[in-house]
C-alpha cells in the first residue's frame, strides 16, 4: 500500500510488493538478471571459441596434411600434429579419461556461474568451457571410438609445445580465473 503526505512534506511509504518509481522497478528487476546474463555471455563466448577452434582445425587438416611445416613469421610455424594424450602430448592413449574429466570441468564451470561476479567471470568461464568443448569435439569425432579421437594441434612456435585455439582459450581463461581469485582474495593485515 502506498501512502503519500499531501502537506508537501514528500514522505512516502510503500509496502514490499509495490514500487514507486519505474526506474527503481527496472533497476530492481535487472539486479537478479546477472546470473542469467552471465550464463548467456559465457555460452556465447564458448560457442565462438568452439566455432573458431573447429574452423581453424578444419583448415589445418586440409591445408597441412602433406606433412610439411609452413613458416609464418619469426619462430611461428603451422605444423599439423594429432594428440591422443593430454597437454604437451603427455600420457598418449588416455584420451577417454581426459575427455571424461573435461566434461566434468565444463559442468563445474557452468555451475560456477551461479556465483558470478560480472563480465570477467563470464569471459573466463566462457573461454575455459569453449576450449574444453573444442577439444572434446576432436576426441568425439576424430577417432575410431567414443572419446578415442586425437586433438588437432597446429600452432608451433618451435620453442613451445604445439597447440590450437582451444588450448589458448583454456589457458587464457585459467589465467583470468587465477588473477580474479588473487585480486578478490581478502587482504591480510600486517
Amino acid at each position: 500500500m502506498i501512502e503519500a503526505d499531501d502537506s508537501g512534506g514528500g514522505q512516502v511509504e510503500a509496502s514490499d510488493d509495490v514500487r514507486l518509481d519505474p526506474a527503481v522497478d527496472t533497476a530492481l528487476d535487472t539486479a537478479a538478471a546477472p546470473r542469467g546474463s552471465s550464463i548467456r555471455v559465457s555460452l556465447v563466448i564458448a560457442a565462438i571459441v568452439v566455432a573458431l577452434d573447429q574452423l581453424t582445425k578444419h583448415w589445418a587438416v586440409n591445408a597441412l596434411s602433406d606433412g610439411r611445416s609452413r613458416h609464418v613469421i619469426w619462430t611461428l610455424h603451422w605444423n599439423l600434429t594429432f594428440n591422443s594424450g593430454m597437454a604437451f602430448s603427455r600420457a598418449q592413449g588416455i584420451g577417454p579419461y581426459i575427455g571424461a574429466i573435461a566434461f566434468v570441468v565444463v559442468i563445474a564451470m557452468v555451475l560456477s556461474l551461479r556465483h558470478s561476479k560480472g563480465f570477467g567471470s563470464s569471459l573466463s568461464v566462457g573461454l575455459v568451457v569453449g576450449g574444453a568443448l573444442g577439444n572434446i569435439v576432436d576426441r568425439l569425432f576424430r577417432g575410431d571410438g567414443w572419446l578415442h579421437g586425437s586433438v588437432v594441434d597446429f600452432i608451433d612456435f618451435e620453442w613451445w609445445p604445439i597447440f590450437n585455439i582451444a588450448d589458448m582459450a583454456v589457458s587464457i581463461g585459467a589465467v583470468l580465473i587465477l588473477v580474479s581469485a588473487v585480486k578478490d582474495s581478502p587482504k591480510s593485515s600486517p
